[in-house]
């Protein structure tokens, strides 16, 4: 089985789908959504119409985060002035700019997120944690909405290691304390979507057209190939004897 943990992805449906092709999950491996699958990106319906199709594939454990929070409340007939200024205006274009046009499975789905999700070596949860509390017994508030700041978070009493999104990281990179790691890479806002493998370590990300990421020790592997493959067809060509 292998796992992957997927960070904000806030309506970039495009670099969603290319990040599920390159991972072609089967129906043995897990895929762990942080949270934050809607706002300010162009197509939050098509983002849940790919987890939902996904729970076909293979195991899906979905967080919650606070824009789905957000999104719930104003379902449930709050005020929805903070919810559009954070991005929900783009979220009810996707959906044809009313809520009642959202499906009711999409609306299940709201509902079923879980506030956390921990195994053997490993914790996430969708923005923070108290490193002195089981994450049972955390607040909301911190889970769903506190941003990473200085100081930085100790590590959690239980000694596992915590993946977290929610705090953008500036130039679309992971940030790894080796007991935290945080991957909300600003995808929305020009940076990549994030698949981490906990065990190994492994990192997929793409951008919001859908564009894989390349490493510059990649780019500039595949320039030299290019340029090796083009010399090689020039001396090919040289050798060649003329038609007469």
């Amino acid at each position: 089985m292998r796992q992957f943990a997927i960070g904000d992805i806030h309506g970039c449906a495009k670099a969603l789908r290319s990040l599920i092709e390159t991972i072609a999950p089967t129906a043995d491996d897990e895929l762990i959504f942080l949270g934050d699958y809607i706002d300010r990106g162009p197509d939050s319906k098509n983002v849940i119409d790919q987890i939902l199709e996904l729970q076909n594939r293979c195991r899906v454990i979905a967080l919650r985060g606070n824009h789905e929070i957000m999104l719930m409340g104003v379902t449930a007939g709050l005020d929805d002035t903070i919810w559009r200024n954070s991005g929900g205006h783009a979220t009810l274009a996707s959906y044809g700019g009313s809520l009642q046009k959202i499906p009711d499975d999409h609306i299940d789905f709201f509902r079923s997120l879980r506030a956390f999700y921990e195994v053997e070596e490993s914790i996430f949860v969708h923005a923070n944690y108290v490193h002195s509390v089981a994450m049972p017994l955390q607040d909301e508030a911190t889970m769903f909405w506190k941003h990473l700041d200085f100081p930085l978070p100790l590590p959690h009493c239980s000694g596992k290691r915590v993946f977290l999104g929610h705090t953008p990281q500036p130039g679309g990179n992971v940030l790894d304390s080796g007991y935290f790691v945080c991957i909300d890479t600003y995808c929305f806002g020009g940076g990549y979507l994030t698949a981490i493998e906990p065990s190994t370590g492994e990192t997929i990300q793409t951008d919001r057209h859908g564009h894989a990421r390349r490493t510059p020790m990649r780019t500039i592997a595949d320039r030299f190939g290019r340029a090796t493959r083009f010399l090689g067809n020039k001396i090919q060509s040289i050798k060649r004897p003329k038609s007469r």
